[in-house]
């Protein structure tokens, strides 16, 4: 009797399967352009404080962290029985104040990933270089944050 191995790989790269669907590799794609872009809005904030020897601008990396947390915590599961949650799915049956509360943490957050910044300039915390790194980084996370709702919402490599 063989010992079972036990494999985390889709069916079609082990050697014992004959099919392969091209769908299941349709999402590397989507995670190295996320992560790409996760990884060059970090470098960014991380390049804004270490040339400017100033760490000051590193205080919004901490609304990178608040601002997708209204998703975990006050989303609406999407239509279609998905199991994802979103600000944006569900009916208006299901909506509530806590949906709201979602909206507006979310805005805060957008919000303050540029307004920390703008308010460290004005206090001569930061030199201006440093901010347009800083908004740079602010702008890459942003693309980032559509590019993922834009794959999240195609469901057609799913």
């Amino acid at each position: 009797m063989e010992p079972k191995v036990v494999s985390f790989a889709p069916n079609c790269l082990l050697a014992s399967s004959r099919s392969c669907n091209p769908h299941h590799f349709a999402f590397f794609p989507r995670i190295l352009i996320l992560a790409s872009c996760f990884t060059f809005g970090v470098l960014l904030q991380v390049l804004g404080c270490a040339l400017y020897d100033n760490w000051w601008p590193m205080l919004s990396a901490f609304m990178y962290v608040i601002a997708p947390m209204p998703y975990c915590l006050f989303g609406l599961p999407r239509e279609g029985g998905s199991g994802e949650y979103s600000l944006l799915g569900g009916s208006s049956a299901e909506h509530s104040g806590w949906t709201d509360v979602g909206k507006f943490l979310t805005g805060f957050g957008a919000i303050g990933s540029i307004g920390i910044p703008a308010i460290l300039l004005h206090a001569a915390k930061i030199e201006v270089g440093a901010f347009i790194f800083n908004l740079c980084s602010v702008l890459v996370f942003i693309l980032t944050a559509a590019a993922f709702e834009y794959f999240a919402n195609d469901a057609g490599y799913y």
